[in-house]
C-alpha cells in the first residue's frame, strides 16, 4: 500500500521520532513505500535522497530559500559517508546570489545562515558495492554551530561574497574558505546566470553554490558521535 506523505512535525521531538524509525532502513525501503522509483545511476542522481527524504519526513520547503521545516526553522542534510562514518563529498547549502538585487546585505540576513542555524544531519552509508537503493540511512542528528563554527562560517561568507560583490567571479576557486566554499552548481556546462563582471558590467555566468568542506562535517560528526 502507497502511503501518502505524512503531515509537517509539530516539534523537534516529533521530528527526530520519524528519524529514528526510519533509521537503518534503505533508500529503495523508504521508496517503495511512496511509489517512487530509485534511479538506477547513483552519479547522475544528486539530490535524490535527499527529496524522497524530505517526503518521508514531512519537509514543507521544497526548493524554498528557507529551512525545509519551516514551522521548525530546520534544514535538513542528506550526506554520505563511508561505513567508518566519514564523509564522501562536500554538503551543498544554497545557491550564491549573483546579482546584486538578489543579495543579503550581511551575515545575518543570509540564506547560508538561515540555512545553517539549525540542521538535521541524516547520513546515508554508502559502499563501493551498494547500489542507491541498498544505501541505509544511519543514525540522524540535530545540529547548531557553536560560537567558533560560526565565527569560521561567517568570515568565510563575508570574504567569498566581497569577491562576488567586486566582480571577481572568475577568481573564486574552491580553494578558498576554511570551512564554506564557492563551486560551480549547474546540471550542464551550458546552464548560465546573469552576475557582475570586474567593471561592474552584468555578465552571463554558470552559476553557483555554497558548500560545506567533507572535513567541516566530518568534525561535526564526529564530535556527535563521540558523545
Amino acid at each position: 500500500m502507497v502511503k501518502a506523505p505524512p503531515a509537517p512535525p509539530g516539534s523537534e521531538a516529533e521530528l527526530m521520532d520519524r528519524v529514528l524509525h526510519i533509521s537503518g532502513r534503505t533508500l529503495g525501503e523508504l521508496a517503495a513505500q511512496f511509489s517512487i522509483a530509485v534511479p538506477r545511476d547513483p552519479i547522475h542522481a544528486k539530490g535524490w535522497a535527499g527529496q524522497l527524504l524530505e517526503r518521508v519526513l514531512g519537509a514543507t520547503a521544497a526548493s524554498a530559500p528557507e529551512p525545509d521545516f519551516q514551522d521548525l526553522g530546520v534544514e535538513l542534510k542528506t550526506i554520505p559517508v563511508n561505513p567508518h562514518g566519514t564523509p564522501l563529498e562536500s554538503t551543498y547549502v544554497c545557491n550564491v546570489p549573483l546579482e546584486p538585487s538578489s543579495r543579503a546585505p550581511n551575515w545575518e540576513s543570509s540564506t547560508v545562515r538561515r540555512k545553517l542555524a539549525r540542521v538535521l544531519w541524516l547520513p546515508i552509508i554508502v559502499t563501493p558495492q551498494s547500489s542507491l537503493a541498498q544505501r541505509p540511512v544511519g543514525r540522524g542528528m540535530l545540529w547548531s554551530p557553536d560560537p567558533v563554527q560560526a565565527g569560521s562560517l561567517r568570515q568565510d561568507w563575508e570574504e567569498l561574497m566581497d569577491q562576488v560583490c567586486l566582480g571577481q567571479l572568475e577568481s573564486i576557486t574552491s580553494h578558498l574558505g576554511t570551512c564554506l566554499q564557492i563551486r560551480p552548481k549547474a546540471a550542464n556546462a551550458r546552464a548560465r546566470r546573469w552576475g557582475v563582471g570586474a567593471q561592474g558590467e552584468r555578465i552571463r555566468t554558470g552559476p553557483r553554490g555554497f558548500y560545506l568542506r567533507s572535513n567541516f562535517t566530518a568534525g561535526i560528526l564526529r564530535e556527535y558521535y563521540a558523545n
